[in-house]
């Protein structure tokens, strides 16, 4: 439904939104999750504690910014000082958090069941452990974030150890466990989404290509697997340094490819899909003769769509629906479009707020974080697995000269 409205699934307590990532290309002042790039051409004005340097700043104070009128009480832990660029991120994600409250006060069929602190992790671990315990300490039944892998991993403990569910915001699925949600898109669902839908179209035999990076071994990983859970052979893999390696890794392929045994090939990283794309028409291999498939970090980015080789090449994505219906009340609020993984903190705080787990008792228990039901966010549908897992209805999206179009629908 559309942002404003309001609905009877509200009253019911349901999560009712609809929502798109769009992933930034490199700018000024950037940074990794995974292997994606986020970057802004200047840092957030209201970033407190940066340097140009990227230095870490003292460690962040414990007390922050409190909104919300709810009786339930939920942290929200972001980069908020220390390296400008991921501060720049954490301002964001608060923005869009606070646009989501201001959501649930306006809307007079929506009970106001939480008040979120916002607590400042810095960039390191360390910090993120002094926000968490400061969280628990102040009563909180619900964390929502960090934004890093490695600070998501080091709350976890703090979580668990005093019986609190966190939901992280981090692309990397070795953190999410018991007690503890990934709220990201993340590689298992990328790859089961293009691999059903490839096989749907007929192709038969598969390659990947993947960076030699932790994101990459974890791309290459999800790859084999749901390869394999989608009725498919062992696929070749091949791993790189720098898109300098592209032409021979086709040239190792090449063979396979002209006896019909290689008739799709995964190219998820969006950095070195055009350095694969030339090398593939380099080599006369045709579109009708292998599907180039990518992944969701292609959403957006003006290089890809302007590749001619990569012209009918695919990548499963969340629809972009639910980004751009928040898009004007960001820009009108906050002075600028909602940057990338905006909608990520959006949903978490209208989820929290949810009638049937905010108010359960106990709060935001496993039974009912990980009911098969799932939810509906800015993200598009969702669920979370047993596992704190992700699962989410992605798009399937075709690259053209105008860009990308939607060829198949949001599916599990």
């Amino acid at each position: 439904m559309a942002l404003g409205h309001t609905s009877a699934k509200w009253r019911r307590g349901a999560l009712a939104l609809t929502l798109g990532v769009v992933l930034a290309s490199c700018a000024p002042g950037s940074f990794q999750i995974g292997s994606r790039t986020l970057g802004w051409g200047e840092p957030a004005a209201n970033v407190r504690g940066g340097n140009s340097g990227g230095t870490l700043t003292p460690m962040p104070q414990s007390g922050g910014e409190v909104f919300g009128r709810g009786p339930v009480s939920v942290a929200l832990l972001l980069p908020l000082s220390g390296d400008q660029s991921l501060a720049a991120v954490g301002t964001s994600l608060a923005n869009a958090s606070k646009l989501a409250v201001a959501f649930i006060e306006a809307n007079p069929n929506i009970a106001e069941n939480i008040t979120i602190t916002l607590r400042d992790t810095g960039d390191s671990p360390a910090g993120a452990i002094n926000a968490a315990n400061a969280a628990v300490a102040g009563g909180a039944k619900l964390i929502l974030g960090p934004l890093r892998g490695d600070q998501v991993a080091a709350v976890a403990n703090v979580a668990r150890g005093a019986g609190v569910p966190l939901i992280g915001f981090s692309n990397n699925p070795s953190t999410a466990g018991q007690g503890v949600y990934l709220l990201s898109v993340l590689p298992d669902m990328e790859m089961k989404r293009a691999l059903t839908y490839v096989k749907a179209q007929g192709r038969r035999g598969l390659a990947g290509a993947f960076p030699a990076t932790p994101y990459g071994e974890a791309l290459a990983t999800a790859f084999r697997q749901q390869a394999v859970a989608a009725g498919f052979g062992a696929p070749d893999v091949y791993t790189f340094s720098g898109p300098g390696e592209a032409a021979q890794i086709v040239a190792q392929a090449k063979q396979q490819i002209d006896r019909g045994m290689i008739d799709a090939f995964f190219i998820p990283e969006r950095a070195s899909a055009p350095a694969f794309a030339a090398a593939l028409a380099g080599s006369g291999v045709t579109g009708e003769a292998v599907q180039i498939v990518g992944s969701a970090d292609w959403a957006g980015d003006a290089t890809i769509n302007a590749t001619p080789g990569l012209a009918g090449a695919i990548y499963p994505a969340v629809d972009e629906a639910g980004f751009n219906a928040i898009a004007g009340d960001y820009q009108a609020r906050f002075g600028s479009r909602p940057p990338p993984l905006a909608t990520i903190a959006y949903t978490a705080t209208i989820l929290a707020n949810v009638n049937t787990l905010s108010m359960a008792s106990p709060p935001y228990n496993p039974a009912l974080l990980t009911s098969a039901s799932g939810f509906n966010g800015r993200d598009g549908a969702f669920r979370f697995l047993g596992n704190g897992r992700a699962e989410y209805a992605l798009v399937v999206k075709k690259v053209g000269s105008g860009g990308a179009t939607t060829v198949d629908g949001a599916k599990l």
